[in-house]
């Protein structure tokens, strides 16, 4: 099912962009975009909300995504175009479902290579296991530690990873390529790839050890005289960073977040800005450029139609439209269906192993306060397999809420599989018990909103409580006196066993007060411990959301 698009950008001069110089006949390219895939080989749960197109004022839900429909598409988009090339903007793995992750995200390579995508630029997720990891990935090989796992040998992405504003501080140059040229009926096009310049925060410090992140704009504008200095007039950036739209899909209205100021920046040469990473769908005229993205999950494929001038070698119009990954209309890649069975058989008995089952569905969504359902049971969860004197003797745990990525869905009677429990902490981190003294707790609550406009706000385990003033200044939200752990307030000066994860452990998400903890013993993956949990607990039921209090 193909719903109708308005057509928002489809004057060249509109866009601010060239004027044809000649009276050549514009050379045609078609751009056919994704961001955000995170190995979703599958139609991922829930598809994609948008519009009712009968009645605007409500929401319907199409299923939408996978890859063997999405393969489809991408063939049915390419139809009767002479120009045409399939590119991304980053996290086209991480943080991904059970299948992919399995597998170190080998299967999702595999099969957007098979679907003939060319260029991506690098998101925050492709350093999830580290720089060595995503060379690995680009090239190929066995993981080092788990070997190879797969029904083949891993032979590495046919695509190409861009990485410009990650840089290597011992060299001073881009861990991977910054930019890539093609050319179409003699007119030449360079694509431009790189990551938010937040990556750091937001990944585990160990993994990108000796990297740094630059800032967007000025890694593009700095390169755009190299380029025109090799005959280059035509500039498409791929950025994994992007905004918050309050439209429908293939709309743009009251658009905000980083990707604003970030394009407003760009030198006037830039035309095209595909974007990612805030996992919403998008066509928007920004400054006069057209910017888009794509949803996440592979819900959406984006196919932008420039005009090139063979003369002045510029774009001279640009337009786009987002469209369904419409399970309902497209029929399935055979090639897609037999790389994935190829995976499944040997992931299946894993994946399929009973974990127990929830009443309804825990969701990850979080209250006014911070606190989610799911997140309670994990923390909970985490909390049960390290509270045993032998297993590190934790009386708290905590967890990022980054790090939970789906909710477990009440779903064929309530019953939850592995893979289920997997699909909702897909990182697989090990867990990390530490004395942390209660003032460093208050501490590390505090550093929730180091980026204010972007809390991150930690999930904790049953017995554990706090409130916190959303009016009073940073660095003095969390209130000493409602800190409580089994009815009793917690003493500053005294030690706590606190389990979190080991990218917390590490300082990922910029809780630097994780890494300060004495007597660190290392346990179970997380996953691992939700299993448990889900083994003794079952069924599993939604609590009232009552550790995490909001003032203000």
């Amino acid at each position: 099912m193909r719903f109708p698009f308005i057509p928002l950008l489809t004057v060249g001069l509109a866009l601010g962009l060239a004027t044809p110089a000649s009276s050549q006949a514009p050379v045609e390219l078609r751009i056919l975009a994704i961001n955000d895939f995170h190995g979703n080989l599958r139609p991922p749960p829930g598809g994609i909300r948008i519009n009712d197109p009968e009645d605007k004022t409500r929401k319907v839900m199409v299923a939408a995504g996978g890859a063997e429909y999405m393969a489809t598409l991408v063939k049915q988009l390419r139809e009767g175009r002479k120009n045409t090339i399939f590119v991304a903007a980053g996290d086209l793995i991480g943080a991904s479902p059970f299948l992919s992750a399995m597998f170190h995200d080998e299967p999702s390579v595999e099969a957007l290579s098979m679907m003939g995508l060319a260029i991506t630029s690098v998101g925050n997720h492709e350093f999830d296991e580290g720089k060595a990891e995503l060379l690995r990935m680009q090239n190929g090989g066995c993981h080092p530690v788990d070997g190879c796992q797969g029904p083949h040998p891993f032979t590495g992405a046919k695509f190409h990873y861009l990485a410009a504003s990650t840089i290597e501080t011992a060299t001073g140059k881009s861990v991977l390529p910054p930019y890539e040229i093609r050319e179409f009926d003699g007119v030449p096009i360079a694509f431009i790839g790189l990551t938010l310049k937040g990556t750091a925060g937001i990944v585990s410090p160990a993994g990108i050890a000796g990297l740094e992140f630059r800032d967007e704009a000025e890694t593009v504008n700095a390169l755009v005289p190299q380029l025109k200095a090799r005959g280059v007039e035509a500039i498409v950036v791929l950025v994994h960073e992007g905004g918050e739209p309050t439209g429908d899909y293939n709309e743009c209205p009251g658009i905000s977040g980083p990707i604003v100021d970030i394009v407003k920046r760009f030198d006037r040469a830039v035309d095209v800005v595909v974007s990612g990473h805030t996992h919403r769908a998008y066509i928007c005229d920004i400054d006069g450029r057209l910017v888009t993205s794509g949803d996440k999950y592979g819900t959406l494929v984006t196919a932008i139609d420039l005009k090139l001038d063979p003369a002045t070698r510029d774009i001279v119009s640009a337009k786009a439209e987002n469209v369904i990954v419409a399970n309902a209309s497209l029929a399935k890649d055979p090639e897609q269906t037999a790389l994935i069975e190829s995976y499944d058989r040997l992931a299946a008995p894993i994946a399929g192993r009973p974990a127990g089952a929830v009443t309804e569905t825990l969701s990850r969504v979080p209250n006014e306060a911070g606190e989610s359902a799911l997140g309670d049971i994990i923390a909970d969860a985490q909390l049960a397999a390290t509270s045993a004197l032998k297993d590190g003797g934790a009386v708290i745990a905590l967890t990022n809420p980054g790090g939970i990525r789906t909710d477990i869905v009440f779903k064929d009677d309530g019953r939850v599989s592995f893979a289920d429990v997997f699909a909702s902490q897909p990182f697989r981190n090990l867990l990390v018990t530490q004395t942390l003294t209660g003032a460093q707790l208050k501490d590390m609550l505090e550093q929730q909103w180091l980026d204010p406009k972007r809390p991150r706000v930690l999930q904790v385990s049953r017995g554990f409580s706090y409130a916190w003033d959303g009016s009073k200044p940073l660095g003095a939200r969390v209130l000493a006196d409602r800190m409580m752990l089994d009815g009793k307030p917690i003493d500053p000066a005294a030690g706590y066993r606190v389990t979190v994860n080991d990218y917390l452990a590490s300082g990922g998400d910029g809780f630097t007060v994780a890494t300060q903890g004495t007597a660190r013993q290392t346990g179970v993956y997380d996953a691992d411990a939700l299993f448990a949990y889900f083994k003794t607990s079952s069924p599993v039921s939604p609590l009232a959301p009552a550790r995490i209090v909001r003032l203000n």
